[in-house]
């Protein structure tokens, strides 16, 4: 598993590392400038973790309605008050903490 340093550090990379999960993997394309491909990761995913990176990239893109959809799908809250670089951060730093 890939601590939040070397993930963060990981984003100034030509390519995403190949040794992380598809959830922050999604998070590289996003911080990354690949919204698209961040999307096309995380839509093929079915579990809460991914519904809650799906919800963030719906917010990213302006569509907190269905932001709040994928929060419900995952269980979670929409973030009222939270920045995007905020709940980004959040979210790579749960996916790289150790379980």
């Amino acid at each position: 598993m890939m601590d939040y340093q070397a993930f963060h550090n990981s984003l100034s990379q030509h390519r995403c590392p190949v040794d992380i999960s598809p959830c922050l993997q999604a998070l590289w394309y996003d911080a990354n400038d690949d919204w698209h491909r961040a999307h096309e990761i995380v839509q093929s995913l079915h579990d809460s973790m991914a519904a809650r990176v799906h919800a963030y990239l719906h917010r990213k893109e302006g569509d907190n309605w269905n932001s709040r959809y994928w929060h419900g799908q995952a269980g979670s809250k929409f973030p009222q008050g939270m920045s995007l670089q905020e709940e980004w951060d959040m979210l790579a730093r749960e996916l790289t903490s150790p379980e």
